[in-house]
């Protein structure tokens, strides 16, 4: 994983991506007990391409070049499948820019906030993260203020609401 973080940290470097931040379940296994993920779910800021359209196109370009391996939707860094996901609506923006920087190995990387990660199981609300919001519920640490304000930002607080009663 070591590696992998390096390898993101240089295509950040690169300007391949305005910045980066780990989400997903590799996210949560920061907060909680480890559970299985296959991937490591990378969001990320992207410059404007050709025309200020947003393209993806350039992290391949830039992968391949490194010598990394595509498998589908995934890029295969150091032997861990990551897929690059990106910031899509003003959740996963806001998620980015707040994202906290931790030391991974002494490599330092960026990972959503607690907060973020509950809000966005809200928002996308498929079974998996109704599952692992549940488990967060039960181990996860964060600021009660904190996300009643992603939530009430992002319309979500309903939501939580249903899920805490």
């Amino acid at each position: 994983m070591r590696k992998t973080l390096e390898a993101l940290n240089a295509l950040e470097a690169e300007g391949v991506i305005r910045r980066y931040a780990i989400g997903g379940a590799a996210a949560a296994v920061f907060y909680m007990e480890p559970f299985l993920t296959y991937d490591l779910d990378v969001f990320v800021s992207l410059p404007p391409g050709e025309g200020g359209i947003f393209s993806l196109a350039a992290i391949y370009q830039a992968a391949r070049r490194l010598g990394f391996s595509e498998e589908g939707e995934h890029i295969v860094i150091e032997g861990v499948p990551v897929q690059f996901l990106p910031a899509y609506n003003a959740l996963l923006e806001e998620a980015l820019d707040q994202a906290r920087e931790i030391s991974y190995e002494v490599v330092i990387t960026r990972v959503f906030r607690p907060e973020h990660l509950i809000a966005i199981m809200l928002q996308t609300n498929r079974d998996k993260d109704r599952q692992r919001l549940a488990a967060f519920r039960r181990e996860a640490v964060w600021d009660q203020v904190y996300l009643e304000k992603v939530l009430r930002q992002h319309g979500l607080y309903e939501r939580w609401s249903e899920w805490t009663r």
